[in-house]
């Protein structure tokens, strides 16, 4: 076991030591700032010719500028030696780069034919290639500078659009999954250790009696953290990919009337004609710092139009996958009778939604305008004395009255779908760690499942248990992964 085990290690040690190689052997550069018009522009180049690259940009025969000291310098052609720009150059030696490779940027103007012109000039230079997508980061991962959680926050930090999404991106690139992550490995290390050590020398008694009851509490404690860790119904992914919200209901209910009043856009047609919308039509929205997908769906109605009763299909297979559901209803479908209401109101959410969870839907009464303000007070009197009904609105998509209220309480169900990212323990992000994180857990049920019978089996279990977590954090395994979390990034990062 031991040797397999040994073996295992020094091929991953061997292949790594491959990577870092063949990544080492060429100087890459790639423009790190945003493609486009801009005042100022950054070039980046990482390698071991990066000396010379800024030597042969800067005119520099002599000293190099003192590191991380931006110096204003005139930016010549290595060849023709025409003039390119005037700009900053900064020199970053390594180790102490982001890559860990000697570094060197160049901060130009950002006109399109200036940083062509630099980057045409460095690829003239021998030894000097442009970089692929996330090569620059890829190389900070090789050199231990950054574990693969970060690599992904720093990812997710990129294409941040909602303040909620920066917030959970910096914790994440700041070290915060990955130390957890960490610290459930050492402790799964110490546990395998202490195993290991029971199975060889056990029989000479120089272990003590209750080593394997000590593993016995940690393993449990480690499987209660890790289970707990999991059970965080998505909130870390779904802030991360945002959150999809559905607009549902019957026919002219004020669905796409409410879709355009939150997209603040004409974005759906809005008709008198019953089932003028077919399709699902979605947009992306920033409600209160979260991300959201918002849906507005055809109105469900038995209908011998094919082509409607196909957006039927697609509006109930779309409140399926929802994450919240804004379930709309005409007041005019309301009894006269309002004391019915609750009853009336049960029956048409179990049309919308036949697998209902109160968490995950909003009640919408629109055309507010058209109901008396005595029957409203009598309406919201009367639902709360029936609590078993998710949280009801009562706007006017016409005039906008009750907006507000309906945005607070979509928000602040927004906002529990998603969690505080800054609360408590760091939330997990991504399929890939819950896969990792599931293994480990079935891994840890291993240890239990031969502890009495077999402990070369359970220090299987554990040793399994700690390779699914250091899948997560690249510390073993990695490189089949690797193209995975890199081929996202974009060039020059």
């Amino acid at each position: 076991m031991f040797f397999v085990t040994g073996w295992r290690s020094a091929l991953l040690i061997n292949v790594t030591r491959l990577c870092k190689s063949a990544s080492s052997e060429d100087t890459i550069f790639a423009l790190s700032s945003g493609q486009g018009r801009c005042g100022v522009a950054v070039v980046r180049v990482s390698g071991p010719a990066s000396v010379d690259a800024l030597r042969s940009m800067a005119g520099l025969t002599r000293r190099l500028p003192a590191p991380r000291t931006a110096l204003l310098r005139r930016l010549l052609h290595p060849h023709s030696k025409e003039l390119l720009d005037r700009g900053l150059v900064l020199w970053f030696p390594g180790p102490h780069s982001f890559t860990g490779e000697d570094s060197v940027e160049f901060h130009i103007h950002g006109g399109p034919a200036v940083i062509n012109g630099i980057l045409q000039a460095l690829g003239s230079l021998p030894r000097l290639r442009p970089a692929e997508a996330g090569e620059f980061t890829r190389r900070a991962f090789h050199a231990g500078k950054l574990d693969l959680t970060e690599v992904e926050g720093m990812g997710d930090l990129i294409h941040a659009e909602t303040e909620a999404q920066r917030r959970q991106a910096l914790r994440q690139m700041a070290g915060d999954l990955g130390q957890l992550y960490n610290d459930w490995s050492l402790q799964l290390k110490q546990s395998l250790a202490h195993v290991e050590a029971f199975i060889d020398f056990s029989e000479g008694d120089l272990i003590e009696d209750g080593v394997l009851y000590e593993v016995d509490v940690a393993v449990s404690q480690l499987r209660v953290e890790v289970e707990k860790h999991l059970s965080d119904e998505r909130k870390g992914e779904r802030l991360r990919s945002g959150v999809q919200v559905v607009i549902a209901g019957s026919t002219n209910v004020g669905k796409s009337s409410l879709f355009n009043i939150l997209c603040q856009r004409p974005a759906a047609i809005v008709s008198p004609v019953a089932g003028t919308t077919r399709d699902v039509v979605e947009t992306p929205l920033d409600i209160g710092g979260f991300p959201v997908l918002l849906s507005d769906t055809a109105g469900l109605r038995d209908t011998c139009d094919c082509v409607e009763r196909e957006g039927v299909h697609r509006a109930r297979q779309t409140v399926e996958q929802a994450d919240l559901t804004l379930v709309v209803i005409d007041t005019a479908q309301l009894p006269q009778d309002l004391l019915m209401v609750p009853g009336l109101l049960s029956r048409y959410l179990k049309m919308v939604l036949p697998n209902r969870k109160d968490e995950q839907c909003l009640l919408v009464l629109n055309k507010r305008d058209l109901l008396p303000k005595s029957h409203i007070a009598v309406i919201q009197r009367v639902l709360q004395q029936n609590p078993g009904l998710p949280p009801l609105s009562i706007l006017s998509c016409h005039n906008k009255e009750g907006l507000e209220d309906f945005l607070t309480l979509l928000q602040d169900r927004i906002k529990t779908l998603c969690g505080d990212p800054l609360a408590s323990s760091p939330s997990l992000t991504q399929t890939r760690h819950r896969t990792h994180l599931q293994k480990c857990v079935d891994a840890l049920a291993q240890y239990y499942q031969y502890r009495d019978t077999d402990l070369a089996l359970a220090a299987e279990g554990l040793r399994s248990g700690l390779t699914s977590l250091g899948r997560i954090t690249g510390k073993v395994g990695a490189e089949e992964i690797l193209d995975v979390i890199f081929r996202d990034f974009c060039i020059g990062k």
